[in-house]
């Protein structure tokens, strides 16, 4: 059995929602990654005795923790001293720590606030960690089953301080076995889709399904033991993934390089050395953003007004067949340009409709390749954040089905 690990979070900010707490879902990822079984997030505001009993049920239960935050100067930073209490150990003056407090201050040229010397001040026969990116040093000790890591809530500091010394201590403390996430992503399937379509596959108690729904996909989880049988993984994930159909995009896990919708078109671009010109309405300029870096992209117009595009482009256009007229500014563009493909996004509406978020709109994307065109049609509903976006990866998703030979 992987070894338990939990993630404490100190701080008012965070249990009031001032601040997002994306610290502990860090954290989590690289835990998972080294083989810990993550059981528990918690976070505690500045108040002592909440610190100190939560302190204590950890040493209890957890193989390890992995607290951030209270390890600043002012009186509400009191992980220090709620360590101490709760462990009955005294707090003593670290020499080393001070020194390097004093030489960040004399380095940007300030004077240090006398307050900043409770940061030296650890529980006895704590390990101090060094924080060569701010004032706060870290430090761990062993209480109880559990192997305690004290870092600061500052993302940055907290990143560096885990990556070089509490990643290398974890590995050599502790037997880890990692297990094996395999992600399947999905887009234009939502998660009960998703659920009926596999609803009849048998998942081996062993393995851990799960989903997670983001703006952009739907990602399917496997999470498989590490000694799991590699024919017997790779049959699961091949049943999952025929379930699920031309909705797959990518699969993440399996040894290659895997990411979101937009890295999947720009590798496939890049491996068949296709270049593509995009012309967007409903998206608003939002298809060229996700694409930015994408060395395939040649050109993106942005126009607001079909007449003005058709203007531009000496083309008589029929608003009553959205269609036809995206055939005729992909041809256009196609013969004027350097492209090998051309992808047409239209949509019905007035502009009113587009802003109204309970009315839909119907998208019709059209894709000039060497072999003709490829139409798609849908609707899409929602805010217009929404709208924009769904349109964006509507345009998007129909080129990935052409580079990937999917079904249209």
């Amino acid at each position: 059995m992987n070894p338990t690990l939990e993630i404490f979070s100190q701080g008012e900010e965070v249990v009031t929602g001032q601040i997002v707490d994306t610290n502990a879902a860090w954290l989590s990822e690289q835990a998972v990654t080294m083989g810990f079984t993550v059981t528990r997030h918690t976070a505690v505001g500045d108040k002592l005795d909440d610190l100190i009993a939560l302190l204590r049920e950890i040493s209890a239960r957890a193989d390890c923790c992995i607290c951030t935050g209270g390890l600043g100067p002012t009186s509400d930073d009191l992980t220090a001293e709620a360590v101490a209490k709760a462990f009955g150990l005294s707090l003593e003056f670290d020499e080393v720590a001070f020194e390097q407090i004093q030489r960040f201050f004399a380095h940007r040229n300030r004077a240090m606030p006398e307050s900043n010397r409770k940061q030296a001040m650890f529980p006895k026969g704590a390990e101090r960690i060094d924080n060569d990116w701010g004032t706060a040093p870290g430090f761990s000790l062993q209480a109880g089953r559990c192997w305690f890591a004290f870092v600061p809530g500052v993302p940055m500091e907290m990143r560096h301080l885990f990556l070089e010394f509490i990643q290398p201590t974890l590995a050599s403390r502790f037997l880890l076995r990692p297990d094996r996430l395999i992600t399947i992503r999905t887009f234009g399937l939502g998660e009960s889709a998703i659920q009926q379509r596999i609803g009849a596959i048998e998942i081996p108690v062993q393995v851990q399904l799960g989903f997670r729904a983001g703006p952009d996909d739907v990602q399917t989880k496997l999470l498989f033991p590490q000694d799991y049988p590699e024919a017997a993984l790779t049959a699961l994930v091949d049943k999952v993934a025929a379930e699920l159909g031309d909705h797959v995009f990518a699969i993440g896990g399996l040894g290659q390089a895997s990411g979101d919708l937009v890295f999947t078109v720009d590798q496939l671009m890049t491996a068949g050395k296709h270049t593509l010109a995009v012309v967007e309405t409903a998206s608003q300029g939002l298809l060229a953003a996700k694409c930015i870096g994408a060395d395939g992209l040649l050109e993106t117009r942005y126009e607001q007004s079909l007449v003005r595009l058709g203007q531009k482009l000496g083309i008589a256009v029929n608003t009553d067949d959205l269609p036809a007229t995206a055939q005729a500014i992909a041809s256009k563009i196609h013969k004027t340009g350097n492209a090998d493909f051309v992808l047409v996004q239209l949509y019905s509406g007035d502009k009113k409709t587009f802003h109204d978020k309970d009315q839909a709109i119907i998208l019709y994307n059209t894709l000039l390749t060497k072999d003709g065109f490829f139409q798609t049609t849908g609707s899409v509903a929602g805010p217009i954040e929404r709208k924009q976006n769904q349109a964006a990866l509507l345009a998007l998703d129909l080129l990935r089905r052409n580079l990937q030979h999917k079904e249209l």
